[in-house]
């Protein structure tokens, strides 16, 4: 068969270097494709945002399903104009898209429903948010109700902070329209945990747990970024846990979404922070995260394309998922000055230095050919992975392998799993 992938990044590369193992697939293509996924796709000029482009593109090559990775197309309906075409497509549409696409949303939904959240209020109004924020206890937590690629959450110690960082989602509008509404949110305190989670719009299948590292410096410094490492599993997300989500936040959610009349099919990500109270959901979204893919799909045993057919098709409560007994730990290599201004360009050397080695991976996501090089082409350049018996070990192989590729201005935290080993000496 042939797999179309819509991204152009390390989960996209993640997700292309797993559908390659699959018997059933013949042919891979991506819309646009990066460097390092030219080793498993053909690359297509399509810009993401051209869904009858992309839709005109399946049909003709017969492709037989297309996963998309990206939460943009999804939010915009690239999966409602495929289907509109006849073609099979993983990845919620568009009114069920929303839950990551409106922070709005998702929080009201949560309340309507019972699931545990943080209490927050929504304001299409800056004033009236300014107003609000003179009430409330700190820390708080502001967060731009739209897409922001993960940077739009800003917490604030004090109401001095608070005002301004209204002013720069809303007034100044500094990630554009996703500030036309905010949603100000209860400072919850405890661990932060990724479950990435199948769906086929009744059934939902959690994936093994992962860990993010958001923010730009190490000891959790610096502006929020896309993601700067992940570890998995999270040695803090127990079997107990687990059984309290399934039954209190994952399938209710799904339940929920169908309530609504937004059947889910696809990914859904669920943020959780793990408090003194129990476990809450921080947020959702609407696809594989990004990085946490680079380190779930390695540790998984199955055929990624048979499980997406499986969701598709409504049939995912005849799948089990099996997960590799070990850990993995991805260290993001970016560009100096990421997230803000940074230069693009630089050639990338030792790339070769992965091929024939076993539990190591080096997923790009921005990057480039440029004639004979690969070059830097984004804020986060190239996710380094490795696999590992445990936490430890798996750091260790991922940091060993950081020093085997190099560019100018590479910059990576250095502490990516350490506090969580910390905590469990």
């Amino acid at each position: 068969m042939k797999v179309l992938i819509i991204g152009s990044g390390g989960r996209e590369h993640a997700i292309a270097q797993k559908v390659s193992m699959s018997p059933l697939v013949d042919k891979i293509f991506c819309a646009p494709g990066n460097a390092g996924i030219a080793q498993y796709a053909q690359c297509i000029d399509l810009p993401i945002s051209d869904f009858t482009g992309l839709a005109q593109f399946a049909k003709k090559e017969a492709i037989d399903l297309t996963i998309v990775g990206m939460d943009d197309p999804l939010v915009a309906g690239v999966v409602d104009v495929f289907e509109s075409h006849g073609l099979r497509i993983f990845g919620p549409r568009k009114n069920a898209a929303i839950i990551e696409g409106s922070k709005a949303f998702s929080k009201n939904l949560m309340k309507k429903y019972g699931i545990p959240t943080a209490a927050y209020e929504t304001f299409s109004s800056s004033k009236d948010a300014i107003d609000y924020l003179r009430e409330v206890n700190y820390p708080i937590v502001l967060k731009a109700d739209g897409l922001a690629l993960g940077k739009g959450v800003l917490i604030c110690e004090n109401y001095e902070e608070a005002v301004i960082g209204v002013k720069q989602i809303m007034e100044e509008k500094q990630f554009g329209s996703a500030g036309d509404c905010l949603v100000v949110e209860e400072f919850l305190t405890g661990k932060e945990v990724s479950v990435l989670a199948f769906c086929d719009g009744k059934h939902i299948l959690p994936m093994t747990s992962a860990q993010d590292h958001k923010r730009a410096k190490d000891g959790d410094q610096g502006l929020n970024t896309g993601g700067m490492g992940t570890i998995s599993p999270s040695p803090f997300y127990t079997e107990d846990i687990e059984a309290y989500c399934m039954k209190h936040i994952y399938q209710p959610t799904m339940d929920a979404m169908r309530a609504e009349g937004r059947d889910f099919v696809g990914i859904l990500f669920v943020g959780l922070i793990l408090t003194e109270s129990g476990p809450k959901v921080l947020e959702y979204n609407a696809r594989f995260g990004d990085p946490e893919a680079q380190v779930v799909l390695p540790r998984m045993k199955n055929d990624l394309v048979e499980v997406c057919q499986a969701c598709i098709d409504g049939r995912l409560d005849q799948i089990k998922l099996e997960f590799e007994d070990n850990a993995a730990v991805c260290v993001i290599l970016a560009s100096g000055g990421y997230p803000e201004a940074y230069k693009k360009g630089y050639p990338i050397r030792g790339l070769e230095n992965f091929i024939g080695k076993d539990d190591y991976y080096v997923f790009h996501a921005g990057t480039k050919i440029e004639g004979e090089d690969i070059v830097t082409n984004g804020g986060r350049v190239l996710g380094i992975t490795a696999k590992g018996h445990d936490l430890q070990d798996a750091r260790n192989k991922a940091y060993e392998a950081t020093a085997w590729v190099d560019f100018k201005d590479k910059y990576m935290r250095t502490d990516i799993g350490k506090l969580d080993l910390q905590e469990l000496s």
